[in-house]
């Protein structure tokens, strides 16, 4: 839940202006890792993808080599930290969970459901708020779907504003007259969020509390998760 969700979690404490307080985690791997791969018909002998002719073929293999751009992070840099990005997804040593329920609550009584599907065809986050005076939702796309075959293709989900790659698009439901009233007398807050920072004093940079915050959630999750794990407090 670090490697995966903590730049999830650093986003929610930013939105919200709040930190988490308890945490609750649910976790198990269900679509990855060796015996997953063996009972789906999926397994592959190789280790990495990169000069390895057994991942010809195998749609879940990523190419460094035939990305110019995938070459130059990864493939080219394996030299500095011994990361291989291209490893057998369905190979010994997979163990990472791949798909996450977390609930939190924060200091500032605001609560959170969370979870991450990490095996799902596309790329992106779905993210609602919901408050006294309304709900203000965020859909991205961030990759499109792509089939078992490689071909990649948008999908649009019914009713959904995102049908492409990289786009998003916020919206608000006023839920009550009141609400609806208030909303036309001040400026819009979906304005607000995505417009760009007036010439004024400069927003505090980020600390590097709220980074450890942001582990500190996936950690404690973590924790959470295990056998006869409970609510974890994230107190710092």
């Amino acid at each position: 839940m670090v490697h995966k969700a903590t730049h999830h979690f650093d986003l929610v404490n930013w939105w919200i202006g709040s930190s988490p307080e308890i945490v609750y985690g649910l976790g198990r791997q269900f679509f990855y890792g060796a015996a997953n791969g063996v009972r789906r018909g999926l397994a592959r002998p190789y280790v990495r993808a990169h000069g390895d002719p057994s991942a010809e073929g195998d749609p879940f293999a990523l190419d460094l080599a035939g990305s110019s751009a995938l070459r130059a992070l990864y493939l080219d840099a394996e030299h500095e930290d011994g990361y291989h990005r291209d490893r057998n997804v369905f190979g010994e040593g997979i163990t990472i969970e791949d798909d996450m329920t977390v609930a939190v609550r924060y200091r500032s009584g605001a609560t959170m459901s969370y979870h991450l599907t990490a095996y799902a065809p596309w790329e992106g986050y779905r993210v609602a708020f919901n408050g006294s005076a309304g709900r203000l939702e965020l859909d991205v796309v961030e990759n499109a779907f792509v089939d078992p075959d490689g071909a990649a293709a948008p999908v649009r989900r019914p009713g959904s504003p995102c049908g492409g790659t990289g786009r998003s698009r916020w919206s608000s439901i006023s839920r009550t007259p009141r609400a609806r009233a208030t909303a036309a007398a001040r400026p819009d807050a979906r304005g607000h969020l995505r417009r760009r920072p007036a010439a004024g004093p400069a927003r505090p940079r980020r600390r590097r509390r709220d980074g450890a915050l942001s582990l500190l959630t996936g950690l404690a999750a973590n924790r959470s998760s295990r056998p006869g794990g409970r609510c974890t407090s994230t107190r710092c």
